[in-house]
């Protein structure tokens, strides 16, 4: 792929210190380093490597060290290789569905506010829904599994909380003995899901609320009266939840190339940014409320970045996880019998390198082996050197 011709990092560079004077007082410390680590990237702060061929010995040129912050867009790529890498071995032989929780905007008041107990109770009320739903004999009477993966931001850059899911097409009976096929073309009915859904969702922001555990300030103070956050219970209880079921993905290595495009991406990618002239960001985007169609938007440099560090998540939090027979203590012998069950083989498994690593994304020009470091160079050490290769 070629290189952009605009990244988040330049606009960092060009207009950072205007936007933290504005917005340093709102800022925690994941936004900071983010904020400090991105332009950072792939430059000479961070120091640089050389890397080699063992095979024919061939050495490239020097190449700076990456920020490695989950939230840079040009960290991103080695990372999402390795995850897909690793659950090439959990697929099963059957089609795949999708579907999308998302909560109503009236709600993103209390995300900005309450980042990890928002984003846990969405990822908790989403898998219960799927799990109950679908153990239910009306509907599926099986155990489901369920990769789920937390997206914040739309395509225009503003705050949309929302969770993908990708579910294999069927479960297993309660006494698995057989694997159940879904009776529905889209897996599962979607109004249930919403009602579901929104019910349990709610009770856990009430939950929440009478343990004094969220906090309400700023745009949502009006909410600390209680009052006023029955009231929003109300209109929320009277709207329909949007929740989006897809058709089945097909085979295994389709789902694996869909969610290569949503496991380690956080707000927009350097390749979606068309222009910048110093005070505005042009960028392309999808009008998903018009069909999908690609449209621009240029926004004043300083709303692009708030925009952006909108979706820095709080330390630590986890935006990939499993549920059902997928849930990570008992993943291993629910999929052997999975795969018993769906007459699946076991895939090839992934070579490592010597090292014991994830396979290198990066292979000798000249004899095809995979490159590894020959040398490490420091900030200082670089300032001495007469050429580089920032690639």
């Amino acid at each position: 792929m070629s290189r952009p011709a605009v990244e988040v990092a330049d606009i960092l560079r060009a207009q950072g210190n205007r936007f933290l004077d504005r917005y340093e007082k709102s800022f925690d410390f994941q936004q900071l380093k983010a904020f400090r680590a991105i332009p950072r990237c792939r430059t000479a702060a961070l120091g640089g490597h050389i890397d080699a061929c063992p095979g024919c010995g061939y050495q490239a040129a020097i190449s700076y060290n990456s920020c490695r912050n989950r939230h840079c867009p040009k960290c991103q790529t080695q990372l999402r290789e390795r995850w897909i890498a690793a659950r090439e071995r959990e697929l099963l032989a059957t089609s795949y569905f999708h579907v999308v929780f998302t909560v109503p905007h009236e709600l993103n008041v209390l995300a900005l506010d309450n980042p990890s107990l928002f984003y846990d109770l969405l990822f908790t009320a989403s898998a219960q829904t799927l799990l109950e739903v679908a153990a239910d004999p009306k509907h599926l009477g099986a155990e489901i599994g369920t990769i789920s993966i937390l997206h914040t931001w739309s395509q225009n850059l503003l705050l949309h909380p929302h969770v993908h899911c990708a579910i294999p097409a069927g479960g297993l009976s309660p006494d698995h003995s057989r694997w159940v096929c879904p009776r529905y073309p889209f897996f599962l009915p979607v109004k249930v899901l919403s009602r579901v859904f929104r019910g349990k969702f709610c009770a856990g922001l009430k939950r929440l609320y009478r343990r004094k555990r969220l906090r309400c300030a700023g745009p949502a103070s009006a909410l600390a009266n209680p009052e006023q956050f029955q009231r929003l219970l109300r209109r929320l209880h009277r709207q329909d939840w949007v929740v989006y079921a897809k058709p089945a993905f097909g085979g295994p290595m389709q789902v694996l190339r869909y969610l290569g495009r949503y496991t380690h991406r956080v707000a927009i990618s350097n390749h979606r940014l068309l222009a910048f002239d110093g005070e505005h960001v042009t960028f392309r985007w999808k009008d998903y409320a018009h069909g999908g169609k690609q449209r621009k938007m240029t926004l004043a440099a300083t709303e692009f970045l708030r925009r952006f560090f909108l979706h820095v998540l709080p330390k630590g939090f986890v935006r990939i996880r499993h549920f059902g027979f997928l849930a990570n203590r008992f993943r291993a012998s629910q999929l052997a019998r999975c795969r018993q069950l769906v007459a699946m083989d076991l895939p090839s498994p992934v070579e490592s390198s010597p090292s014991g690593e994830s396979p290198s994304t990066w292979h000798c020009p000249h004899c095809g082996a995979p490159m590894v470091v020959a040398q490490r160079l420091t900030a200082a050490e670089l300032s001495r050197c007469s050429y580089f290769d920032s690639s």
